[in-house]
């Protein structure tokens, strides 16, 4: 089965492999590039390399694991190495990562002398429905997330849900927020279909993962450069990406996985469309409840919540000075470029506090 709402098109399971060693057969690339971080490495590569049939010649290139790598100076040494080892433009990267790997991989290979090609092959949850798909590429500057990048599409994108059994459940869990929140932008059927999964089985998942895919890949078709609907696919990311950035660098926080992050930032932004576009609160307490059933509780304290708001300022849907947030009117009916007073931000933190 294969996806072509976006420019690479998505391939899963046993399709994937063929299309991927078709590709390889059929390109002329002249040198094949595999990127993975330590994890990957350890857990992934053999299970990858075993399903390439007329495997070329194939350089390795290993980087750091975890999003406090996914940074210039990462890119800086990936350039250099792809220089030592003689890359051309008509060389070939694949990113075998999770959403680090495929955002960094991605990002290094569309600017290598001015762009070669990359597919990449998602290993965690999260990279599969979210990271892997709509040509976004970048790193992180300091603790600002995705603040430098470039949209360019992969070649192909391979989703084959054997790399899931290397993953802890926590990275699981970080996974399942996008999955919920493409449930909350998109249609209230979905959402219930995947908050009453009984367990994160993966015979549940494939049809999920798909599913997921779609939702995002619809909205990427429409809206590429993120001009408007594209947008509400950052739905409570503008308070989770500043919660994630604020606790990944703050030396007495434990860092959160993206999910975590994003995780609270969907409550608070739930909390925030019922104060201001009448989102029912009946809605509010179920998606409150669904989502501490899954997610820890985030403590925050009075002084982390100014600095959370501060980091909001760098939130890239922002324009014109203001802060941008994706709010809901119900399940599946997303408002765009909202604004939010501080007391109202405030008021959110103190009910998810309270919840």
């Amino acid at each position: 089965m294969s996806n072509t709402a976006v420019k690479g098109p998505v391939y899963f399971q046993e399709e994937a492999f063929n299309r991927l060693n078709t590709y390889l057969e059929q390109s002329s690339a002249s040198k094949v590039f595999i990127l993975v971080d330590k994890n990957t490495h350890r857990d992934c590569l053999a299970t990858f390399l075993q399903q390439l049939e007329n495997a070329k010649d194939f350089e390795i290139l290993e980087i750091e694991a975890g999003e406090i790598h996914k940074n210039l100076e990462t890119c800086t040494g990936l350039w250099n190495a792809l220089s030592e080892l003689d890359a051309d433009r008509k060389s070939l990267m694949i990113n075998l990562g999770g959403g680090v790997v495929t955002d960094l991989g991605g990002f290094v290979a569309s600017t290598f002398k001015r762009g070669i090609s990359y597919i990449n092959i998602p290993t965690s949850l999260l990279a599969m429905v979210d990271a892997s798909v709509g040509g976004k590429t970048g790193v992180d500057l300091g603790n600002l997330k995705n603040q430098i990048g470039v949209i360019n599409h992969a070649e192909m994108v391979l989703v084959d849900s054997v790399f899931l059994k290397t993953l802890p459940q926590n990275e699981m869990r970080s996974g399942l927020a996008e999955i919920l929140k493409h449930g909350l932008i998109s249609s209230e059927e979905y959402w219930n279909k995947v908050t009453n999964l009984s367990a994160l089985n993966l015979d549940d998942l494939d049809d999920i993962i798909k599913e997921s895919i779609e939702i995002k890949a619809k909205v990427v078709l429409e809206d590429p450069r993120e001009n408007g609907l594209r947008k509400t696919l950052n739905y409570g990311h503008t308070l989770g990406h500043a919660i994630e950035s604020y606790f990944l660098t703050h030396p007495k926080k434990t860092t959160l996985l993206h999910g975590e992050a994003i995780a609270v930032g969907m409550i608070l932004a739930s909390q925030l469309s019922c104060k201001l576009q009448d989102f029912p609160e009946e809605k509010l307490a179920s998606i409150t409840g669904k989502i501490l059933d899954i997610y820890e509780k985030v403590e925050f304290n009075k002084e982390d919540i100014p600095q959370i708001i501060n980091l909001m300022k760098y939130d890239k849907k922002n324009s014109h000075g203001n802060i941008n947030f994706v709010l809901l009117k119900d399940i599946g009916e997303p408002v765009l470029d909202c604004q939010v007073p501080t007391n109202l931000i405030w008021d959110a933190f103190k009910y998810y506090e309270e919840a």
